[in-house]
């Protein structure tokens, strides 16, 4: 049977590919935080297993993860938060909130499962197109997903020679518990399932970076070719900053 890992299977993407991967017949790992959640996500699959810990403390982790039967090959890190900054007021307990979970807890699951790594490991990484180019509001989490992405691009040139392919996902805006806190237009919003789909059909083919839906991901990435000038005036127009 094959394995797979996913932190952040509490709710959202993570829960989606959770049942996803557990309805193709896979052994699925499912981490999170909340044991009540874990609970009921396993309640709709026997090939679900939990993983209760907070990726944020560096001890849970390794005794998590020490604790599993073997490694899976197939590792996704999707655990994640956010937080938006106000009438651009920096707060830096906003931003360190933001950071021990999107960047720290992710560092904290790969120093913890390193030295399981190898020809057969996929690492997948969840980041997001708010990485590609600056968003009202995002200081915080825009910022911590472009250290995710480039965590992810550097990893996949520095575990080449051990073989290990490593994937970074962007996905848009999905509709998940995260994001219905938004107060914002969310276009082109996608649901979990549209998402896991996304995700899955980009690791089974290998994929360096997984982003969707295509239309929103793609014109943000040739917007992001401009000057940052003429960036920040497109960004202030549809945002209405201007």
């Amino acid at each position: 049977m094959e394995q797979v890992l996913i932190t952040g299977a509490s709710s959202g993407i993570g829960e989606q590919l959770a049942l996803d991967y557990a309805g193709e017949g896979w052994q699925v790992y499912a981490c999170g935080q909340s044991q009540q959640r874990l609970d009921s996500l396993c309640r709709h699959s026997a090939n679900i297993q939990p993983v209760q810990f907070n990726v944020t403390d560096m001890d849970e982790v390794t005794l998590a993860m020490t604790s599993l039967p073997q490694v899976p090959k197939l590792i996704i890190l999707n655990a994640g938060t956010c937080e938006y900054i106000e009438h651009g007021q920096i707060d830096v307990e906003l931003f360190r909130r933001v950071f021990d979970v999107n960047v720290y807890g992710l560092l904290n699951c790969i120093q913890a499962l390193q030295h399981c790594f190898d020809a057969e490991t996929q690492l997948v990484i969840v980041g997001s197109t708010a990485s590609y180019i600056p968003l009202p509001r995002a200081e915080a989490y825009g910022a911590s997903k472009a250290a995710v992405a480039y965590i992810a691009n550097t990893l996949a040139i520095d575990l080449a020679n051990k073989g290990v392919k490593v994937t970074l996902v962007s996905p848009g805006f999905v509709k998940t518990p995260l994001t219905d806190k938004n107060d914002f237009a969310m276009p082109m919003l996608v649901t979990t399932q549209y998402a896991s789909a996304a995700i899955r059909k980009g690791i089974a083919a290998g994929k360096t970076e997984v982003h969707f839906p295509l239309k929103f991901s793609l014109f943000l990435k040739m917007l992001a070719l401009l000057p940052t000038r003429v960036q920040l005036a497109v960004v202030k127009r549809m945002t209405g900053k201007q």
